[in-house]
């Protein structure tokens, strides 16, 4: 069986907030093809299934800071963009990686399945990719000190390949202080 939804614009909603990989309520009713105010109702219905570290609620602070973030990075997506009757009423609700495998438990549609499956196989993918990434560096560590000087200049080039550039892609989200 074939993803519905592209890994990588999974990927692209998957934000940083409270030092929580999250998702927001607006997305994640995108990818289900719902309203969002109807994916919260379903939710409020059911919120003993989601405790807070299951999903959460933005602060406007954080709200403000996320439509600030967006913008700089592109024209602000529709889903946070403040439209002529006045946009969003409230903030974000953001779920964590377990909110989004609880949301499979209420929402019971054929596509609900499909984009959860495709949503926890995107939260695996980005797990072993920062796995792989720890990995590498504890190896390169082991061979630098099993290995005499004259390698330190490929081992230094090699933690420099392994370093964010400030010229790559910059990370999406934010931490709150």
């Amino acid at each position: 069986m074939t993803n519905i939804i592209p890994i990588e614009s999974i990927e692209q909603s998957i934000y940083i907030i409270r030092n929580q990989k999250v998702m927001l309520d607006a997305d994640l009713a995108k990818l289900y093809n719902v309203q969002t105010f109807n994916l919260n109702k379903s939710v409020k219905r059911n919120i003993n299934r989601f405790p807070n570290h299951f999903m959460f609620q933005l602060t406007n602070d954080e709200f403000i800071l996320l439509k600030e973030m967006l913008e700089t990075k592109a024209n602000t997506p529709k889903r946070l963009a403040k439209a002529n009757w006045g946009g969003r009423r409230t903030t974000p609700y953001a779920f964590t990686e377990q909110g989004v495998a609880m949301l499979s438990s209420i929402l019971k549609s054929d596509r609900a399945i499909q984009v959860n499956i495709a949503i926890m196989d995107t939260f695996v993918k980005l797990r072993q990719m920062i796995s792989t990434h720890k990995d590498l560096t504890r190896k390169i560590t082991s061979m630098e000190k099993k290995y005499d000087h004259q390698f330190r200049a490929v081992f230094d080039a090699l933690r420099q390949l392994m370093e964010p550039s400030k010229t790559k892609k910059k990370l999406i989200g934010f931490e709150r202080k």
